[in-house]
């Protein structure tokens, strides 16, 4: 099987997708305070949709104030916002591209000099100085989730993708590790998956039928097992709520920490499960044209580029034109970055990743 990175992909939704190359969702730290879209979180996604990206994925988007997980966060939790997000859906869409927001909250993982008060988790966390969430504040989150999803429609985006992954909330009710409630949403795998399903049921029963709904979620690290999340992966493509599974590999082609002995990768792992009509994309360690290509031909529907979309706006094009395309090297300059539509605040954050930028 020799899938072309440049053939089209046609959801069940009916959404289509140009070719097998989504922007990852990526921290940057540009917006406003507020929430509110600025100049330059508009022109770093939007020059990626110019780029040939088939799928822009915003950042991840807080449905809650309190759910904020870093500075200069994209919010997406009240009308007010609306403004910003219509012009962000209309231009990457202008491209081509399907323009996708991430419905996000960070629960225990909101710093508390970011939301000026206690975060909220599914059980107290002291290390983490989080409170836990009653239940009628867990109905709210809920409400909130699918409230978002509801904005996010009417300013134009294409569809959603729900935030289940990197020790975010849905990740520690996930936990069995974090999560340590009596009630329906503590205990089984069942019960602590049950806010995701209520959320994508919520979403699917206000967005309706024809609006792409992804969920992204990874299977090892913040207390995730890859056995547990391969039975909620299976049963969430059963369910017949999603279009896409995005999964968080961190790196494709390592062995799971779960079965160090196994012969497989964590990719083939995945790959094990029956996706039906369900597509599913991955991320993790996919930097060169011929990682695309090595994972496309394993069975991935499309490719979830991070590093290497920082590194080139056009990367699905440079890619779609040389198979063996190969990124620039690390470390690159400020002048660089700034040239592929980085402002100073997102290469200051690009700092954190060990190389990257010119000291």
């Amino acid at each position: 099987m020799n899938t072309k990175t440049n053939q089209p992909i046609t959801f069940s939704s009916g959404a289509v997708m140009p070719n097998r190359f989504m922007l990852a969702p990526l921290t940057n730290q540009q917006s406003h305070e507020n929430g509110a879209l600025s100049e330059d979180e508009f022109r770093w996604l939007t020059l990626r949709a110019k780029g040939g990206f088939g799928l822009v994925m915003t950042c991840a988007s807080h449905v809650q104030e309190i759910g904020k997980g870093f500075p200069g966060q994209l919010g997406i939790f009240s009308d007010d916002l609306m403004d910003g997000h219509k012009r962000l859906a209309a231009k990457i869409k202008s491209y081509g591209s399907l323009a996708v927001i991430q419905l996000h909250h960070a629960g225990m993982r909101s710093p508390y000099e970011v939301i000026k008060e206690k975060a909220v988790c599914p059980s107290e966390s002291k290390k983490h100085n989080a409170r836990a969430l009653n239940l009628s504040e867990v109905y709210k989150l809920r409400e909130d989730f699918v409230s978002a999803a509801v904005r996010a429609q009417k300013c134009g985006y294409d569809g959603v993708e729900v935030h289940g992954a990197h020790g975010y909330i849905l990740t520690q009710f996930l936990s069995s590790e974090i999560n340590k409630r009596q009630d329906e949403y503590g205990g089984t795998l069942e019960n602590r998956a049950r806010l995701i399903f209520e959320i994508l049921e919520g979403i699917r029963a206000k967005c309706g039928p024809n609006f792409l709904v992804g969920i992204r979620l990874s299977p090892e690290r913040f207390g995730m097992k890859l056995s547990e999340i391969k039975v909620l992966c299976q049963q969430l493509i059963y369910d017949g709520k999603i279009d896409f599974l995005d999964l968080s590999l961190w790196d494709c082609f390592k062995i799971p920490e779960e079965y160090p002995e196994s012969d497989m990768t964590l990719l083939e792992h995945v790959l094990q499960l029956n996706y039906r009509n369900v597509k599913l994309t991955v991320a993790g360690n996919i930097r060169t044209g011929h990682d695309v290509q090595k994972v496309i031909d394993a069975g991935v529907d499309f490719v979830t580029i991070g590093r290497s979309g920082i590194l080139h706006h056009d990367f699905p094009i440079k890619v779609m034109a040389d198979p063996d395309f190969q990124p620039i090297n690390n470390p690159v300059s400020k002048a660089y970055l700034k040239s592929q539509g980085l402002s100073e605040t997102f290469i200051d954050y690009m700092q954190r990743w060990e190389g990257f930028v010119e000291k």
